[in-house]
């Protein structure tokens, strides 16, 4: 049966002022698995306009009951577990594991919410004058914008809006036109139930006609203080430029060509293991994806070895299949763009070592190349699929300068069993996150997370999301009248 939904503003499932809708395809059925509201830049008024008349309210509650929605909305999240596998299986093609993955670090991301609403949040400061008080005081923007995308739906979609609010913000969500229930209504369905009040978080749904109309009507508007973006570099830009062009400050988290370094003293064995699910983990449809693996020569051959025969035997096809690794791709075109990707690096020279070969539909086999040249597209293009190159390596210096060697600086993971040596090429590593002996992978909602460069700006993580959604204002209180010249 067929989910139909249509937008959410102040509180209430509207339809678009149009009237239009637009359909949510399935990736591995290519069926219409929902219906949702094709929002215009009319809704996008009216969805400010609800979050600016909630903006008050819900920046004065008191942080004991605002904290309360954010610990009950936790619990919802959990329990619904079945609920996020059938929803994302069926929107974006995630498996089972992939799906409970979403539930636990989005429950946690909305409890380290809860924490940050009653967190000490400014500074008493010196004051020049005797008997003066200066405070550093941190306060909410206002309205914030907010674009969650589809490849860690409910993820995504709680850190996309977890942190403003939890600031005091309002929010106006604009969801991934691939997954606009599991990234955008289904976050805000548990966050109303919780209790949050209605306008405080809003959700426009859209046409991809009109993703860039809707984007630009929503950062234009005047009282929206602050963007935050979560999606690929490309897109990324134009997001930032727009929001450069009113001066609004934007948190940008976007691609990477993230690596995974094998060092000389590392075990062959867990390297296998921590990259296979570095890599293919949804499919390598994550930012942090390892898209290179770097292996020290003296490694090399035993590591190919075991790395190709396991990634030959993952398991691929239907999300709904508990023994699924690799599931479909978000469509048939990025399956599509993903085997262009090879066939290039193979003109070029690149050797297919597991793999490799056209998809069935959504789904890209599991890929595994060496030699892929420098003129290959996928030597510094992020792959977003389930394909790595293998590249070996004689030196540290080596495996930096190649690791380096890119214009993005997201993740990156070094697998050693000598965390002293581990630490020492972390330190070198070019990335905003880097995982000595784990892979590139992982997520705390507690931690800075974000990148530099093509990557990004901005952080996301316990006190500095805060940061990020919140406006720092000195405040003075004389504590005797002054003495002016004249």
């Amino acid at each position: 049966m067929t989910i139909t939904r249509g937008l959410l503003i102040g509180g209430q499932d509207v339809p678009g002022a149009s009237g239009r809708t637009t359909e949510d395809i399935s990736p591995y059925s290519g069926e219409v698995f929902a219906t949702v509201a094709a929002a215009g830049t009319e809704d996008v008024a009216r969805a400010v306009d609800a979050a600016e008349a909630a903006f008050g309210a819900w920046a004065g509650m008191s942080p004991f009951a605002r904290r309360t929605i954010f610990l009950d909305a936790a619990d919802l999240l959990e329990s619904r577990g079945e609920q996020v596998v059938e929803l994302m299986a069926g929107e974006v093609g995630g498996t089972r594991p992939w799906a409970y993955f979403n539930v636990a670090l989005a429950a946690d991301m909305l409890r380290e919410a809860a924490a940050a609403v009653t967190a000490p949040r400014g500074e008493m400061l010196s004051a020049q004058e005797e008997g003066a008080l200066g405070l550093a005081v941190r306060e909410p923007v206002g309205v914030v914008a907010a674009f969650s995308p589809w490849n860690a739906p409910v993820i995504l979609g709680v850190r996309a809006v977890a942190a403003a609010l939890a600031a005091g913000n309002t929010v106006v969500m604009k969801p991934s036109e691939d997954a606009p229930l599991a990234c955008g209504l289904f976050v805000a369905d548990v966050l109303r139930e919780a209790g949050l009040p209605d306008g405080v978080l809003n959700v426009v749904t859209n046409d991809p006609s009109d993703a860039a109309r809707v984007a630009e009507a929503l950062i234009a508007d005047p009282r929206v203080r602050a963007v935050n973006f979560t999606g690929s570099t490309e897109v990324g830009r134009i997001i930032g430029t727009k929001a450069a062009a009113h001066l609004k400050p934007a948190l940008l988290e976007l691609g990477g060509k993230k690596a995974l370094i094998v060092l000389d003293d590392a075990d062959v064995d867990y390297a296998v293991d921590a990259a296979a699910f570095g890599v293919f983990m949804n499919s390598g449809q994550i930012c942090m994806s390892g898209d290179r693996i770097l292996v020290h020569a003296g490694l090399a051959e035993e590591f190919t070895r075991k790395f190709t025969a396991k990634v030959a035997a993952l398991p691929s096809g239907d999300p709904t299949d508990p023994r699924t690794v690799v599931g479909p791709l978000i469509s048939p075109a990025a399956a599509r763009r993903v085997a262009r990707l090879v066939e290039d690096a193979v003109a070029k020279g690149a050797t297919v070592l597991a793999g490799g070969g056209a998809p069935d539909g959504s789904v890209h086999p599991a890929t595994v190349l060496a030699d892929v040249p420098e003129d290959a597209e996928l030597h510094y293009g992020e792959v977003f699929g389930p394909v790595v190159s293998l590249t070996p390596f004689t030196e540290d210096e080596e495996a930096l300068a190649l690791a380096n060697d890119t214009e993005h600086g997201l993740t990156c993971g070094i697998i050693t069993e000598n965390g002293t040596h581990g630490l020492a090429v972390a330190r070198r590593v070019r990335t905003g996150i880097v995982h000595v002996n784990d892979q590139s992978v992982a997520d705390e909602p507690q931690a800075p997370f974000g990148g530099f460069g093509a990557s990004g700006y901005g952080r996301f993580g316990g006190r500095w999301g805060i940061e990020a959604f919140s406006n720092t204002r000195w405040i003075t209180l004389a504590g005797r009248h002054a003495h002016y010249p004249f």
